[in-house]
């Protein structure tokens, strides 16, 4: 499934009001979305950016692309810079437990 961070579009007619959401590339414009990233307002003076950066974050690492528009809302949020495109993304460190390992021999036994 190929997965994008578009803008949804909401308000009212001549006022528009942005969603940042994260959508299947397949679904409309303004119909499902997997995620709420965060919201962007043109109408306020400035205009108003809000972006949830942990989130978006690790929707960029898990492969999402964003659309022009969400890339340049995202630059200005200050999220762009924090990405690396080369870098996958982090995971929880092993559990030696997990892996079955056992605990060293020297270990104190009681």
């Amino acid at each position: 499934m190929a997965v994008r961070i578009r803008l949804k579009r909401m308000g009212a007619k001549k006022r528009p009001f942005y969603r940042l959401v994260v959508a299947d590339s397949r679904a409309a414009r303004d119909g499902r979305f997997i995620e709420q990233l965060g919201h962007y307002n043109p109408i306020a003076e400035p205009a108003q950016i809000v972006v949830n950066e942990e989130r978006a974050l690790e929707w960029l690492r898990r492969g999402a692309q964003p659309s022009d528009t969400a890339r340049a809302l995202l630059k200005k949020a200050g999220v762009w810079e924090k990405f690396k495109p080369g870098q996958p993304a982090q995971a929880a460190p092993p559990d030696p437990a997990a892996q079955g390992e056992q605990p060293a021999a020297g270990a104190a036994q009681g």
